[in-house]
């Protein structure tokens, strides 16, 4: 049963990021996309700190290595980061992360398809290890990284069109990628069935992942809007993201 919702949320959850960033991708515009990753930082942090961390250490026999494995998955994936650009631009006033970088770096697109192969590969894995501790961690870390799918989606698309390819393949494109999520989760399934006691590493990976994209990716982009109304906006979106995360967790306890 385990593997048949592992199976079915990396699915289901692919296919509905992929749609809605569709739908919002043919009328984004710049208040959108920013009030989705505000609500995308919420639900990521709420996540963490109210979910996958607590069970983490629950599991773990030292809270301290619990806590250096966060601090080296943080190291990690800025080091991957720096190596390959697999995060996306999740607006449209970026810098190191604009359009314009982007299209200059990646030549046809198959350097941020090669990133987005490897960032769905990885968050199948997170909600593998997740579904494997609690199906409830597993239900809101799915929420928590689908929420942040959508305006990722949105960039991916919005890169490959302006790439000249067509937006049917551009979508094709970004499934690929997304199948990857599966193949993770499935790996991933397999291993801790016969190395449980990973477990605990994988939930502190995960929560390393979750704190590193909404830091590091995610919340720079909102201070580039400054205005009164919208840092009330930004701020309202997140608190709601967080709220979402609480009481979906209040309902499943």
């Amino acid at each position: 049963m385990t593997l048949f919702w592992i199976i079915g949320t990396c699915f289901a959850g692919g296919f509905l990021s992929l749609l809605f960033a569709f739908l919002f991708f043919k009328k984004a515009n710049i208040n959108i996309v920013t009030n989705m990753v505000s609500l995308s930082v919420g639900t990521m942090l709420g996540a963490v700190f109210l979910e996958i961390l607590p069970h983490a250490l629950e599991q773990s026999i030292d809270s301290h290595d619990t806590m250096f494995i966060v601090l080296v998955g943080l190291l990690i994936f800025f080091t991957l980061e720096k190596l390959l650009i697999w995060r996306h631009c999740h607006g449209d006033h970026c810098e190191t992360h604009s359009h314009n970088a982007q299209l200059k770096h990646n030549k046809g697109g198959s350097l941020l398809l090669i990133g987005d192969l490897s960032h769905n590969f990885i968050d199948g894995i997170l909600i593998a290890s997740a579904f494997i501790y609690e199906f409830e961690l597993g239900l809101v870390t799915a929420l928590a990284i689908y929420a942040h799918q959508i305006p990722q989606e949105m960039g991916n698309i919005s890169i490959f069109v302006h790439k000249g390819l067509k937006k049917s393949k551009a979508i094709l494109l970004n499934v690929i990628a997304n199948i990857t999520m599966t193949i993770g989760a499935l790996i991933t399934y397999i291993l801790i069935d016969s190395a449980g006691e990973i477990l605990p590493i994988l939930l502190a990976f995960t929560a390393s992942n979750l704190i590193y994209v909404a830091i590091s990716d995610l919340i720079p982009g909102l201070h580039k809007r400054t205005e009164i109304k919208e840092s009330i906006m930004q701020i309202s979106m997140i608190l709601i993201g967080v709220l979402i995360v609480y009481f979906f967790h209040s309902f499943l306890h």
